[in-house]
């Protein structure tokens, strides 16, 4: 879940209907863990920023006649099937932007959920944009358990069968840091995005598992307010009312064998012994593999304002000590939206980093 800055007020002042189906992606997923509170597990990720423009005043009362914001904050970090994932502040593509801002991102994403209340044993890397040295700074900053997709993990000795690789929890080492490994299923998160029924849900997961020893955990993970699927008005023909609710139907009667569980609690019931790499790479876009980061740092612009993210960045850090205003500046020139959209969006790289050059200027002239 992830809006970038300002852009909920935007949507508001340029596309209010398109603004109330987005905002409506964020009530469902509380209001349907509340409906199957004795058998579902949900895991959500949200962005800083999007927690904290859902926490805005003026938010807050725009969308009073669609959803009470206020009481949805107070109320999700008390719905004990939810188990949420950390993020970076700002939803930064991590391997993309200086190691010097890991941990800023990451710490002031749980200092805005510390606010809330919301606890994260997990993390999620935005844009599954992941990399073996990302690990020592998880480690540190509390994480037990980190999100990849499942095409970038390799064993790191040795063969191990596809569905041992895809369907288990496994350990990955960098710097004498470990961190639990959780490979998404990439085919059924995409058909999570796009349109799923129950029945072939069962079909799949079941065909995919049949050769796995033992427990198998296998993972979804998608963005969950894009496209009409997540966004679509009449429940019964989203996400939510085609898909999840039936499912958990069948679950609750005991008519499913796949046993919704929590990520967390199953790797400690099941603790992975398998040693194994993550290639660097992220997930799937549009007609990109995720094999690289060719889909935000294609064009000629893109790694033109790569490179201004981490011009500005050494400059700040080069003054040995931190400055909030400036650092804000900074991490928020490295929202991923600002390279996702191509071109269009890197303008806006630019102009934070326009405001924090100017600022270190005038700290320098002091």
């Amino acid at each position: 879940m992830h809006q970038p800055p300002g852009n909920i007020d935007l949507l508001l002042a340029t596309n209010e209907w398109e603004a109330k189906q987005i905002i409506l992606c964020y009530e469902r997923p509380l209001r349907y863990a509340v409906q199957y509170e004795d058998i579902a597990k949900l895991h959500l990720g949200f962005s800083g920023i999007l927690l904290e423009q859902l926490c805005d005043a003026h938010v807050i009362d725009s969308f009073s006649d669609v959803v009470d914001l206020s009481k949805l904050m107070r109320e999700y970090p008390a719905a004990r099937n939810i188990e949420f994932l950390g993020m970076g502040y700002y939803h930064p593509l991590f391997p993309l932007i200086p190691m010097d801002d890991w941990k800023p991102q990451i710490e002031r994403w749980k200092q805005q959920a510390k606010k809330l209340g919301l606890n994260a044993t997990g993390f999620w890397p935005p844009e599954m944009g992941f990399c073996m040295e990302m690990i020592p700074v998880l480690k540190d900053t509390g994480f037990k358990y980190v999100i990849v997709d499942s095409v970038h993990v390799k064993p790191k000795e040795g063969r191990m069968r596809n569905e041992d690789i895809k369907y288990r929890p496994h350990i990955a080492e960098y710097d004498s840091a470990e961190i639990v490994i959780i490979p998404r299923d990439r085919d059924i998160s995409n058909a999570q995005e796009s349109g799923l029924d129950p029945g072939w849900f069962e079909r799949e997961v079941m065909h995919k598992t049949e050769e796995c020893d033992g427990n198998c955990l296998v993972t979804t993970w998608s963005d969950g307010e894009n496209g009409g699927w997540f966004r679509q008005m009449h429940e019964p023909s989203g996400f939510w009312g085609h898909f999840f609710a039936p499912y958990m139907d069948a679950v609750r009667k005991g008519d499913c064998p796949i046993t919704p569980v929590k990520i967390s609690e199953f790797s400690e019931e099941n603790p992975p012994s398998t040693y194994v790499e993550v290639r660097t790479g992220a997930w799937n876009v549009a007609d990109t593999s995720g094999y690289d980061f060719s889909h935000w740092e294609g064009t000629e612009k893109q790694k033109a304002g790569i490179e201004e993210l981490w011009s500005t960045s050494r400059e700040y850090h080069r003054l040995g000590k931190r400055l909030p205003e400036i650092e804000e500046h900074i991490l928020r020139a490295e929202t991923s939206c600002n390279l996702f959209w191509g071109d269009a969006w890197v303008h806006r790289i630019y102009e934070d980093t326009k405001i924090a050059k100017e600022l270190m200027r005038k700290q320098i002239g002091q």
